[in-house]
């Protein structure tokens, strides 16, 4: 696990990098993170859109835990657990998602 220690309010929290330089998802300058289907290059803009490129690469839904989206592959022992709020969606997610998916997402960097 990589990220920065940030102190703010009285509560220390560790952060990915690209929260702790610009803040946020959107990062410095404008910028945000995108998690993009490499094949159709279409940027993932919800789950549902996720959970049908998932599917279609043998990824299969978990219903066990109200508070997660969970995916598992039954060929591998992966494992890809989000938050139920796509707003709380951060890179960390999206790597772990390239991570386990090599040749079919990336993550981008993204104007706004």
């Amino acid at each position: 696990m990589s990220g920065v220690w940030v102190f703010k309010n009285g509560v220390v929290r560790l952060v990915d990098g690209a929260d702790a330089i610009g803040g946020g998802r959107h990062g410095s300058g404008g910028r945000r993170k995108v998690l993009v289907h490499t094949a159709s290059n279409e940027i993932i803009t919800s789950y549902a859109v996720l959970d049908h490129k998932l599917s279609s690469l043998g990824w299969e839904r978990y219903y066990d835990d109200p508070d997660l989206l969970q995916f598992h592959k039954r060929s591998t022992v992966h494992l890809i657990s989000l938050p139920r709020d796509f707003n709380k969606f951060k890179s960390m997610h999206m790597y772990d998602i390239v991570v386990k998916n090599k040749n079919n997402f990336e993550v981008r960097d993204m104007m706004m």
